[in-house]
């Protein structure tokens, strides 16, 4: 869970757009998103998009 977390961390810090994982155990689970952000509001840090690659594959552009 250590690696988790510094990608998480590292996803905030370099204010990304959005996170994409497959992890939904310790990633893309709202109960830990609801976590992360707070950590992020509470240290200044802007709220991280964290989704899966479903929520973000665009099935209109299959030729990609």
């Amino acid at each position: 869970m250590l690696a988790d977390a510094q990608h998480v961390a590292v996803a905030t810090i370099a204010k990304v757009d959005v996170l994409v994982s497959w992890n939904f155990k310790h990633i893309v689970n709202l109960d830990r998103i609801h976590g992360f952000n707070a950590v992020n509001l509470r240290s200044g840090y802007p709220m991280l998009e964290i989704r899966s690659p479903l929520e973000v594959w665009n099935y209109d552009n299959e030729d990609i």
